[in-house]
């Protein structure tokens, strides 16, 4: 029986993975890194040993330190929940030879999945169908486009499409970094890039008495770098014959590595209906909540349960409904989906609810950040995962998105309304989705003032952000004193908000808007006849009452706004020479593009440098043709967000 888990991991899952424990009477140990030693999940842990390190490599990578911190914890059991070491055979063999319980597969099934490459090998002689090898290095212009891929670990990581010959080598170089970086395995391979495929997953579970269970069904073709954004149960739109075609591939796969515990079994769809098989996770997924709202199933505590020997029922029960997911993650996607670290203010869904009742409507929040959490550079920046269920798909995805909409996210920008977007859009909202998605409507989804809803703009935000300062500052009108005749100004983002303090309270230099009521948090204006109410929030960083982080927060009646407060007079240590190249985030430089030194030759769109932060590799690139004129970054050294990498000057024009 397991008594006390220790679970190999950090945020969302860790704390996911408790909350079963805690439900069952099982202790639990966290362990941490030294940039995690405040973090959620050390919080919510009976528990918690540190690992020395912020790196990955240094921490929650080091098998050795984990099954140390296990036994020096008293825990007799450990659950390595998903990424860094989950699907390492290894760590799973330190892990029983140390004599705790293993809540995964055995080892063995571990190390035939490890990699996808051996994977298809196996796959190919059970009758799974595939996609044909390429070789990069005898690739011809009709294998175009080509998608290489790590052949270990997964999340996206080492992931790339060429859709060039003379691109393969560097994409080749770039992809083996990052997974080598990611997972300690450089391996990459080359497959044929499946234009407008769909992304689709069979959810298995088996026991140690030759009982295997498919859990129907996933779509996750939503995804931005090769990562998943959001995922659904069951997967629309496909024929029973598919779906047949899927589950008895899925159960083959589990059966031909005599599989035990959860695990997922991953296809790729083409437009004519064709399965392939892509791979398969030896471990818990992320998106496992979708298949658990609709099978009314708690797979972690299926996942103990097993571990300890249980024994399944013949059948799984029967689906119900649908459920969808979506990834709340701190990103910039106009930015190219740059990572967004810093302190989370408030992280709150109207209306989440639990359970399962009937056919009424939930919503499910698993977070791995709490408000007061900072998000950091070292690890993934999912914050947390947001998950409808309704009888229809229709009411599930309208339950999510206005739950995301209604959201309170205060700090680091986030990807909440590029996915509140994503879920309206036609597209999806008939289940046609495919990987493609957000290469083909990324420009108009992410296009500022979308998605207001007429009236509930930006601007009017800004109003309500000036008018609350007003009020919060102390700026009453008493009677002895002359009203001012000149407006007040203040500027919120590309807004400038002119008003007047009257004797009744506020006049704004706009005809349609009149300020109704006005407070230090609420303000309600009355837009061309219609009254919106918006929720004003700000967070002091001292006595003073500046703003921590330069924004103001406004949740308004159809949309929420993060509004950069700009001060009245500028900065002077904020100017920046022509043509500096910024880190656009903080993070770690780790490598400068070959051949290139001051004094050098740049193409515009060239990259220069690439920083490394939150597992992914972003590039910096040359912003104009010209002279590299100065070279600050150096392989191995952190930077902070701004920190000067080069500068770039236009031999016609001067600096850039």
């Amino acid at each position: 029986m397991i008594s006390t888990l220790l679970v190999a991991n950090r945020g969302e899952i860790a704390c996911r993975i408790f909350r079963t424990c805690r439900e069952r009477g099982i202790a639990t140990v966290a362990v941490f890194s030294d940039a995690d030693a405040g973090a959620l999940h050390v919080r919510e842990a009976d528990t918690a040993v540190r690992l020395p390190g912020a790196a990955p490599a240094d921490t929650y990578l080091r098998g050795d330190l984990i099954v140390k911190a296990a036994l020096a914890a008293g825990a007799n059991a450990v659950h390595p929940g998903y990424g860094f070491l989950s699907e390492n055979a290894e760590f799973a063999r330190a892990v029983l030879d140390a004599g705790l319980v293993w809540v995964g597969p055995p080892p063995e099934a571990i190390e035939a999945m490890a990699s996808k490459t051996r994977a298809k090998e196996l796959m190919a002689a059970a009758g799974v169908p595939l996609l044909a090898p390429v070789d990069p290095a005898s690739a011809t212009e009709a294998d175009l486009p080509l998608l290489l891929k790590a052949a270990a670990g997964g999340g996206g990581r080492g992931m790339r499409v060429v859709r060039q010959l003379a691109d393969v080598k560097v994409e080749l170089a770039a992809a083996s970094a990052e997974a080598r970086s990611a997972f300690g395995d450089g391996e990459v391979f080359a497959e044929p890039y499946v234009e407008r495929g769909r992304h689709v997953e069979v959810q298995i579970l088996a026991d140690a008495h030759g009982t295997v269970w498919a859990l129907g069904t996933r779509d996750c073709s939503l995804q931005r770098r090769h990562q998943k954004v959001i995922e659904e149960s069951p997967a629309p739109g496909l024929t029973a014959g598919l779906r047949a075609t899927l589950t008895d591939a899925a159960l083959a796969a589990a059966r031909a590595v005599e599989y035990r515990g959860a695990g997922t079994v991953e296809f790729l769809i083409s437009p004519a209906g064709r399965a392939y098989f892509l791979e398969m996770n030896t471990r818990l997924q992320v998106e496992h909540p979708v298949t658990e709202e609709v099978f009314g199933l708690d797979l972690v505590a299926l996942q103990l349960a097993l571990a300890e020997g249980a024994k399944l029922p013949p059948e799984p029960p029967a689906p119900r409904g649908h459920a969808v997911e979506a990834r709340l993650y701190a990103e910039d996607p106009a930015r190219e989906w740059a990572p967004q670290p810093g302190r989370v203010h408030e992280l709150t869904l109207r209306g989440a609810g639990g359970g399962h009742l009937a056919d009424r409507p939930r919503l499910r929040v698993d977070a791995g950040y709490g408000p007061g959490d900072s998000v950091g550079v070292h690890y993934d920046s999912m914050l947390a995962k947001v998950v409808a269920w309704a009888p229809t798909r229709a009411d599930a995805v309208r339950l999510l998105a206005d739950a995301l909409r209604r959201a309170r996210v205060h700090g680091p920008l986030t990807n909440r309304e590029l996915l509140v977007r994503s879920l309206r859009h036609p597209e999806f909202t008939a289940g046609e989705a495919d990987t493609g998605f957000y290469e083909r409507h990324i420009d108009a989804l992410i296009e500022p003032g979308g998605g207001d809803g007429g009236g509930d703009n930006a601007r009017h935000a800004a109003v309500a952000a000036a008018l609350a300062d007003a009020v919060r500052r102390g700026h009453r009108v008493g009677g002895w004193r002359n009203l001012p005749s000149r407006p007040q100004t203040k500027t919120y983002g590309e807004h400038e908000v002119r008003y007047h303090r009257t004797r009744d309270g506020f006049r704004v230099e706009d005809d349609a808007v009149r300020a109704v009521a006005v407070a230090p948090d609420r303000v309600t204006l009355e837009v061309e006849g219609v009254l919106r109410h918006f929720e004003v929030a700000q967070y002091a960083s001292g006595p003073g009452g500046d703003l921590g982080d330069g924004y103001v927060y406004v949740d308004g009646p159809t949309a929420s706004y993060r509004l950069h407060a700009h001060p009245r007079f500028t900065d002077p240590r904020t100017a920046t020479a022509p043509g500096s190249l910024l880190a656009p985030m903080p993070g770690t430089v780790v490598r400068i593009a070959d051949g290139i030194g001051e004094g050098g030759a740049v193409t515009a769109g060239q990259p220069l440098v690439w920083l490394e932060a939150m597992k992914m590799e972003h590039r910096v690139v040359s912003p104009a043709s010209g002279t590299l004129t100065a070279l600050h970054a150096v392989p191995g050294t952190q930077v902070e967000v701004g920190a000067l990498l080069a500068v770039v000057t236009d031999v016609s024009q001067g600096d850039i």
